[in-house]
């Protein structure tokens, strides 16, 4: 691939037209905009524009408690929002030095894989549609809703989760969430099987998908890529793997690759990192049950909310809750960095706190925003309904794009 300096002609007795791919347009699934000269139905050059659903979540982070900033996280890849959630509050960890129990760390893998799976669900259903295989789509959006009967089971909401809690979870996973999860599991293999018999060796999807958009290792090196479509040009890069944390280390899974980072191997990657999923939560279910069944949360009383029963009849619970709300516990003077394997890529958060209430500085590494910027060159000479579909399986979540 060749990056060609990007030209918008605006002479109006040119050969080329001006095309704007979004901001609203259906196919760029999000708010964004790409300015395209086209040569019929080629794409000469373009330019993307971002920003417009940028909420300043960075600098509102910087006058909210730890706590409060989890719902900011939700609203970024709202497509798989317990991973940020929980890779927020294992970066607060991190800067408090607290370690979870094993239960925490088994329970937290479950939660995280279940979203995993629901974005790709997400991300591979809709690049069938754009390739007008709607079918797919229509049968997989129940098992993501299966999902969220999990989510709200376990803390009461489906989208934008704000689940779990420094340290832990707010409350244990019930007998109907584990009966939920468990079913999922049992269930879920046929039917990510059937979906792959769908598009697998479909001529119609393959020859839409195959050898369009390939991508080098080196290249995507170079624009700092992570996540499936990384890992679909043969690197085999995991936060996972790599850098484990929650225990991941203990767990046996693989790290799916693709060969040339294409259309086509991004979407064999994702639908093999589900299976991977799926033997993940397998593995945890199996080791929870070796751990004791009460335990939910780190013992850390600075920052875990006491019942509110307790609150109402005891003066130190009604102490603590006040100042875990109001963010008056004493934090390290300290600069943190970590990073998650989020759906799309490496989610991390760099944190520099000065031992206020609030963080000195946030920063979100947001791999939408990352992945993205290579989007406009890599569409040079490719025909528009090709960079539609190449668009859709880098799965760019508004969201996470401009946060």
């Amino acid at each position: 691939m060749q990056n060609h300096p990007v030209y918008i002609d605006n002479d109006p007795q040119s050969e080329y037209s001006t095309l704007n791919l979004g901001p609203t347009h259906p196919a760029t699934h999000g708010v964004f905009q790409n300015v395209l000269q086209m040569d019929g139905e080629r794409i000469v050059s373009g330019v993307s524009t971002i920003g417009y659903i940028h909420r300043a979540f960075e600098k509102i982070a910087e006058h909210r408690p730890f706590y409060q900033i989890t719902p900011l996280t939700d609203r970024m890849n709202y497509c798989s929002s317990p991973i940020n959630n929980m890779g927020w509050h294992m970066t607060v960890e991190k800067l408090l030095n607290i370690t979870t129990p094993k239960r925490v760390d088994y329970m937290r893998i479950i939660v995280m894989e279940l979203a995993r799976i629901a974005d790709h669900i997400v991300c591979n259903a809709i690049l069938g549609v754009d390739t007008g295989a709607l079918t797919g789509f229509t049968y997989m959006m129940q098992w993501r809703e299966n999902i969220y009967e999990i989510y709200e089971e376990i803390c009461g909401s489906r989208l934008t989760t704000n689940i779990g809690r420094i340290g832990g979870f707010e409350r244990n996973f019930n007998d109907i969430a584990f009966a939920k999860i468990r079913k999922f599991v049992k269930d879920y293999p046929a039917v990510l099987k059937e979906f792959e018999t769908l598009f697998n060796r479909n001529r119609i999807f393959v020859d839409r998908t195959k050898g369009i958009a390939p991508v080098t290792a080196e290249t995507a090196l170079s624009y700092s890529w992570s996540g499936p479509i990384l890992r679909a040009t043969g690197v085999d890069y995991d936060v996972r793997a790599m850098e484990p944390y929650s225990s991941y280390d203990e767990f046996d899974f693989e790290v799916p690759v693709g060969e040339n980072g294409d259309v086509y191997n991004r979407f064999l990657v994702r639908n093999e990192e589900m299976w991977q999923s799926i033997r993940l939560i397998e593995q945890a279910l199996n080791k929870i049950g070796k751990e004791p069944s009460d335990v939910f949360h780190a013992d850390v009383p600075e920052f875990y909310l006491p019942p509110k029963q307790e609150v109402y009849n005891n003066m130190e619970a009604l102490i603590y809750h006040f100042k875990i709300v109001m963010g008056e516990v004493e934090t390290p003077k300290a600069e943190v960095y970590h990073a998650v394997e989020g759906a799309n890529g490496e989610l991390g958060f760099y944190l520099v706190n000065d031992g206020g209430r609030t963080p000195y500085r946030l920063h979100f590494r947001r791999p939408s925003f990352i992945n993205y910027q290579m989007y406009a060159p890599m569409s040079q000479g490719m025909l528009l309904s090709d960079a539609i579909i190449n668009m859709s399986s880098l799965n760019i979540i508004a969201g996470e794009l401009d946060a």
